[in-house]
């Protein structure tokens, strides 16, 4: 698990951002937009997440992204469980 910063723009140039602990990409996007959700400022889908490693490594990745990964096929059984737990968080 690594700590993980996620950010975003509002479209009023409000950035917005959150802490999570993440095992992947997705699951620190999927965690973000949960978190945002509960405190009423979701992003758009269209709006562009910034995942900061605490390593200084940032990743940028939209909710369109993250929906399209979810509703895609799994590698693995490992990735097709990891899905179902994340689509359920959303």
């Amino acid at each position: 698990m690594a700590c993980c910063i996620v950010s975003y723009l509002d479209s009023e140039g409000f950035r917005h951002s959150v802490e999570v602990e993440a095992e992947s990409l997705f699951e620190a996007g999927v965690l973000a937009i949960r978190a945002f959700r509960l405190h009423d400022c979701e992003p758009g889908l269209v709006s562009r997440l910034e995942v900061e490693i605490r390593t200084s490594v940032t990743h940028v990745i939209t909710p369109k992204r993250i929906q399209e990964w979810l509703s895609g096929g799994a590698k693995n059984p490992k990735e097709a469980v990891m899905k179902e737990r994340l689509r359920a968080l959303l």
